[in-house]
């Protein structure tokens, strides 16, 4: 498997930054952040973006990502106008995958009353019109889409389980899954879910670990570095393997306490933390 640093780890660092912390921390591949390469852009060349990565033997893995990419009415131009933005500068990186995220519930509405139940079938309906979309997009600029299901209870697809059943309909070959640690144990998924995916179809893992705080309480800044939380990650790295998976895992933290630790002590630590969880069952590369 391949371990990667993900830009929003450090995200008050700039891209420079990330990069050159990454390659000396250990890392072999880096998740960018998106408006890290919006900023980086704005006084440089996309050559000058493919040259950070070669000249510091770094793969750019993954572009993270896309947000809210359904139920998006008159703005659904500009995911698709972003998603077309994205994959050309993939493409001229040699980057392979584009992270795209779904959207809150949208609230039903029944005789004028609303109602907080909306129904699985339109959820359903709706990602699968917007994944063949981008997936369309992304197809000529050989990229694929990594759909990250979110935990968050306000999410529209919140399991494994419900983003697998949306990437098999959609029946795109250019659209898999991304596989966060922390959206598994918040959003209520069972272990036996992973079993049901296909290894090849897994774009991305996030790894990432929890405070133990209610899973009301939870949100992206109570996560905490591999190893110090209470997410059974051997459990997870277990099933993982046992359908085969030996692909990408991206350290991804959202905790403004490492916002402010030195960037290059943060990927230190950050790659020191996922050897010690991933060591017993890959062979990281």
């Amino acid at each position: 498997m391949k371990l990667a640093y993900h830009g929003a780890t450090s995200m008050t660092s700039d891209l420079v930054t990330d990069v050159k912390a990454s390659s000396q921390a250990g890392f072999k591949a880096m998740e960018i952040w998106a408006s890290k390469i919006d900023d980086f852009l704005k006084t440089h060349s996309l050559d000058d973006l493919r040259a950070l990565f070669v000249d510091n033997y770094l793969e750019p893995a993954a572009i993270s990502s896309i947000e809210f990419i359904a139920f998006r009415g008159k703005d659904y131009a500009k995911i698709k106008n972003r998603c077309k933005e994205l994959c050309q500068i993939a493409q001229y990186l040699d980057c392979p995958t584009l992270v795209v995220v779904p959207s809150p519930t949208p609230t039903a509405r029944s005789e004028d009353v609303l109602n907080l139940f909306f129904p699985w079938e339109k959820i359903v309906q709706e990602y699968v019109s917007v994944l063949r979309d981008l997936a369309d997009i992304a197809k000529p600029y050989g990229v694929r889409l990594s759909f990250e299901f979110l935990g968050f209870s306000w999410c529209s697809v919140r399991t494994p389980r419900g983003a697998w059943e949306i990437i098999q309909e959609a029946g795109k070959d250019n659209v898999g899954i991304n596989f966060d640690a922390c959206h598994f144990y918040n959003g209520g998924a069972e272990l036996k879910e992973i079993r049901l995916l296909d290894p090849a179809k897994i774009c991305v893992v996030h790894l990432n670990d929890m405070e133990d705080v209610p899973k009301e309480a939870i949100t992206d800044g109570k996560r905490l570095l591999p190893g110090k939380g209470i997410i059974p990650l051997d459990d997870i790295f277990k099933q993982l393997k046992s359908i085969g998976y030996d692909g990408l895992f991206a350290v991804e933290l959202f905790r403004e306490e490492y916002w402010n630790w030195d960037p290059y002590k943060l990927a230190k630590e950050s790659y020191k933390a996922a050897v010690k969880v991933l060591s017993p069952y890959y062979e990281i590369k």
